[in-house]
């Protein structure tokens, strides 16, 4: 099989459908993929689609999936080894050690919970059921019409569950509602009383920091905001942050906002990619008179961005 080879397993429990790839065949990586509902495809998508190109770590950031791969010992963590040492179960060589994780936006891949568990036993004896169907019928996954996948469903009789292959297509993902916080009026309107020269311009962006944070033992570890602020003609870090994700839109309109101060100027003009970045500054540019442009690209801010990813993973 190839990880292209998609099929789907609904999870008893809840009704979600984790889809499901079986990787290793160009002998690399040996594991079972489960990609959990419309968003969790999606993500499996995007990586299929190769728009991500190490060292980008944003296929790792954005999965929602469960994964159930083969490692090498050295590749587990000690509560892993020490799970499999109270089963009496005994592993040896190269891509032999069983590893389980989960993976969730924003957040390092973790150890499995006892629910993610559940679905994922499942889903491996699910994929063995399919594997040795597609063994014998290589048309097995080939869909009736585009855009359905085989999704094995169980239903519940009295000798137990019995499981069935139906076509379904996925649930439209819905759409994030995303709120714009208010900016600091007063603060923005003493910056427009104070603060009069104007010169340059800047680029500004955020996105995922390339190392994680874990507040408190045993909590999961998250990947903050990191925010840059970039002066557009000499390329110079003006500024840059770390935000917890709750917060990091009022935080990064507060950072413009101290950035403004610190400088004792306003740019005449400011540049950002996302649409999420314009929406944020939008109300802060009008008011202070600032020329706030949308760019397909930021090359001064794109070469911070390496810079400082590159400090970060030490090379």
């Amino acid at each position: 099989m190839y990880d292209a080879d998609l099929f789907g397993v609904r999870n008893p429990a809840n009704g979600e459908i984790g889809y499901c790839c079986v990787m290793g065949n160009l002998g690399e990586h040996f594991a079972l993929g489960v990609y959990l509902g419309p968003e969790g495809l999606a993500t499996y998508l995007q990586i299929q689609s190769g728009v991500f190109e190490p060292p980008d770590i944003t296929a790792l950031l954005i999965q929602k999936c469960l994964m159930a791969s083969y490692e090498d010992r050295d590749f587990l963590e000690q509560p892993d080894r020490a799970l499999i040492k109270e089963l009496g179960l005994k592993f040896k060589g190269r891509n032999a050690w069983p590893l389980f994780r989960s993976y969730r936006p924003g957040y390092h891949p973790w150890f499995v919970t006892d629910t993610e568990a559940r679905f994922l036993t499942i889903a491996l004896q699910q994929a063995v059921d399919v594997a040795l169907r597609l063994k014998e019928d290589p048309q097995l996954l080939t869909p009736p019409r585009q855009g359905r996948y085989l999704v094995r469903v169980s239903e519940q009789r009295a000798d137990g569950p019995h499981w069935s292959d139906q076509w379904l297509a996925p649930v439209p993902i819905k759409p994030e509602a995303v709120a714009i916080p208010r900016p600091d009026e007063l603060r923005v309107q003493r910056i427009k009383k104070t603060i009069t020269a104007r010169q340059g311009a800047w680029e500004a962006d955020y996105f995922r920091a390339p190392t994680p944070i874990q507040e408190h033992k045993g909590e999961r570890p998250y990947y903050p905001y990191m925010s840059l602020w970039v002066d557009r003609p000499s390329g110079f870090i003006m500024h840059t942050d770390m935000t917890p994700a709750p917060e990091y839109r009022a935080a990064f309109q507060n950072q413009f906002l101290d950035l403004l101060e610190q400088a004792r100027f306003l740019p005449k003009e400011l540049y950002v990619k996302q649409p999420e970045v314009l929406a944020l500054l939008a109300s802060i540019a009008a008011q202070l008179g600032i020329k706030l442009k949308s760019a397909r690209s930021l090359p001064m801010l794109d070469e911070a961005h390496n810079s400082v990813f590159s400090y970060f993973q030490g090379s």
